[in-house]
């Protein structure tokens, strides 16, 4: 790639990772699957108790392929109380391993809110998204995530709610 092929895919892949940000603060589920590779899969739970991480082949806390993609993600955010969100996402290391692949480390901070009652809980996370790209015809699509967080501030009931 030439210098300004790497820029304008640098670009792309910045457009896709914020597209997949804003499908999932919108709720758009229709769209959050078509930012994925077909054998996307994403370890993004660890946080979660064991119990009630999502799993694929037995593995926990994975999930493979855009449909289970957007429904893992739609459950978290919609199961028994919905959650509004806003994730950021801060000035981007993204590093090319071939021509038509890439990995990227993303800085985030995201807050979660939903009712428990009268009562308004939170969560507020940061941490980092470690993604992997692919290059599908023509397009810049994610095809593997991870979130590791480094600090989260929460109210007592987070975990409650998924259960």
């Amino acid at each position: 790639m030439t210098e300004t092929e790497k820029l304008l895919a640098i670009e792309e892949i910045k457009q896709v990772f914020a597209r997949r940000l804003r499908y999932m603060d919108c709720k758009q589920w229709d769209l959050y699957g078509s930012v994925h590779t077909e054998d996307a899969w994403s370890e993004t739970y660890g946080d979660l108790p064991a119990a009630l991480q999502p799993q694929a082949g037995g593995v926990r806390n994975k999930v493979v392929g855009p449909q289970s993609l957007a429904a893992a993600i739609r459950h978290f955010m919609e199961h028994r109380t919905p959650i509004t969100s806003v994730h950021h996402a801060h000035t981007p290391e993204i590093e090319f391993t071939s021509d038509t692949t890439a990995t990227g480390i993303w800085p985030m901070e995201d807050h979660l809110w939903w009712r428990d009652g009268a009562r308004e809980e939170h969560l507020h996370g940061y941490g980092h998204y470690l993604e992997h790209y692919r290059k599908v015809e023509g397009r810049w699509l994610i095809c593997y995530r991870k979130l590791t967080r480094l600090r989260v501030d929460r109210t007592p009931g987070f975990y409650e709610r998924l259960a």
